[in-house]
């Protein structure tokens, strides 16, 4: 979703403490039952892990900082960590940094060279401003050396393609997926019924429908899509209908915004939006659609599966049972491209080669299939993740069971998108991103608001950002 809430409870460092001592113990202490009895649950723990031919313990004592944002599926990292220390012998310390800051946070870091951070939770669109700069490790040398990586048991390329290619720049890994999204429509399937409708397979079906069930004079609106402005925002949103319009964002080497087809796509997320959407919308954030889905109001939604944890809350939610899923429909060129996102892991190029090291055995144990596996259906509380990084983890029957709750076609419709309607250059790859993004995000709400035609306000961002890629 790019911007993720708060939810779930801090870690409590000293507890962490305390529980790796406590597994030291369990080793050495075994004249006591109880401490048997932890060193064997020690041993069941890791065992999935020592199973990989490599020595997890080859920088046993480094120290790394690991920050992320505060959000429930790190939580459910985190509260493993006394594991990887366990495995590891690497003494972890987590940060956690709200999402509208720490990728400016993780900037400043790499830029100074401070290495205050060995890796953070990364906006995989900021690759290229890493790589360009040199700030970040290329990570094929790690996946390639047999000492710090079992391939087999690894298994890298079991790892969701499309998330694999958002964190790569040039072909070359620089940041490996731990938790990630892609977009979805969905509906209120009670309200489809009773009309006969189907969910969209075009974008003039969905708004075939949207016109169907709006009903304003009812509060229940047809459709709705995030306006906020923001490069994670209406940012996020608005490529996928321009790459559906047929739309191209390099015309030879030179970046355009204001192409016909990007002023065509504009005209409908405006018009869709103006005819089928409550007002405020121009200025909602995806937990704001969510939660207006959640209170009835909403027929249909683009956006993230994973905001089904929101609208599936029984104690907020009045559609529990009445959701459903499908695939981002097809735009006017014949084209699907669902917006897609992860929070990945890089490792900072100014931390010691020690460092490093240890580094790559954390990011290849948080987004090994056990880890996945525990933090989604083996995690014992209720925020099971549903965004999980592995094809063989969405395929798994455990999966399907802890998202069985979700909604009708939940898994189906994911997954089919994250398949086959994928377009790594869904928004423009390049390392002024920053700027960019920023600039298209001011010119799409300036329009949504009726400000501007789109036509007008696209022309003043292609200038800015003529301006921003000639610097």
């Amino acid at each position: 979703m790019n911007e993720t809430p708060v939810n779930g409870p801090q870690f409590d460092d000293d507890r962490r403490s305390f529980l790796g001592k406590a597994a030291a113990l369990g080793v050495a202490g075994l004249g006591s039952a109880g401490w048997m009895g932890a060193a064997h649950a020690q041993a069941a723990d890791l065992a999935p892990y020592t199973s990989a031919k490599i020595n997890w313990k080859q920088v046993e004592g480094e120290s790394i900082s690991v920050a992320v944002i505060p959000a429930s599926y790190f939580d459910n990292l985190i509260g493993l960590l006394p594991q990887f220390e366990a495995l590891t012998g690497i003494k972890v310390r987590t940060e956690k940094v709200p999402p509208g800051q720490i990728r400016q946070k993780s900037m400043l870091d790499l830029s100074s060279k401070t290495a205050t951070y060995a890796t953070s939770a990364t906006d995989p669109m900021y690759y290229p401003l890493y790589v360009a700069n040199r700030w970040v490790e290329p990570l094929d040398k790690y996946l390639n050396d047999a000492t710090l990586t079992d391939a087999a048991w690894y298994n890298y390329n079991d790892i969701l393609k499309a998330w694999r290619d958002a964190d790569s720049v040039d072909g070359k890994p620089y940041g490996i997926p731990f938790d990630g999204e892609v977009t979805v429509q969905v509906y209120r399937k009670d309200l489809y019924a009773a009309k006969g409708l189907k969910p969209a397979d075009t974008y003039d079906q969905l708004l075939a429908n949207a016109k169907a069930l709006n009903d304003p004079a009812n509060r229940v609106f047809g459709l709705a899509m995030r306006g906020f402005a923001g490069a994670g925002q209406n940012m996020y949103l608005y490529p996928s209908l321009f790459r559906g319009f047929g739309g191209n964002w390099f015309q030879g080497k030179d970046l355009v915004v204001n192409s016909p087809e990007a002023v065509r796509a504009l005209d409908w997320y405006v018009s869709a939006l103006t005819q089928f959407a409550p007002p405020a919308v121009r200025n909602w954030n995806w937990p704001d659609i969510a939660d207006a889905f959640s209170q009835g109001t909403l027929a249909c939604y683009l956006d993230a599966h994973s905001s089904a944890a929101v609208i599936n809350n029984p104690e907020k939610s009045k559609v529990v049972g009445k959701i459903a899923y499908a695939r981002w429909p097809r735009g006017p060129a014949g084209k699907r491209v669902t917006s897609i996102w992860n929070w990945g892991f890089p490792i900072n190029a100014a931390l010691s080669e020690r460092a490093k090291k240890a580094t790559w055995l954390f990011i290849m144990w948080a987004t090994a299939a056990e880890t996945q596996a525990r933090t989604s259906w083996k995690f014992a509380g209720a925020a099971k993740r549903s965004g999980v990084n592995r094809m063989s983890s969405w395929k798994a029957p455990e999966f399907a069971n802890a998202m069985k709750d979700a909604g009708d076609n939940f898994i189906n419709a994911a997954l089919e998108s994250l398949e086959q309607d994928t377009d790594v250059e869904w928004r423009p790859r390049v390392p002024q991103w920053p700027a960019v993004g920023d600039t298209m995000a001011t010119a799409i709400q300036s329009a949504l608001v009726g400000q501007k035609k789109s036509k007008e306000a696209l022309d003043e961002a292609q200038a800015r950002i003529a301006q921003i890629m000639r610097s």
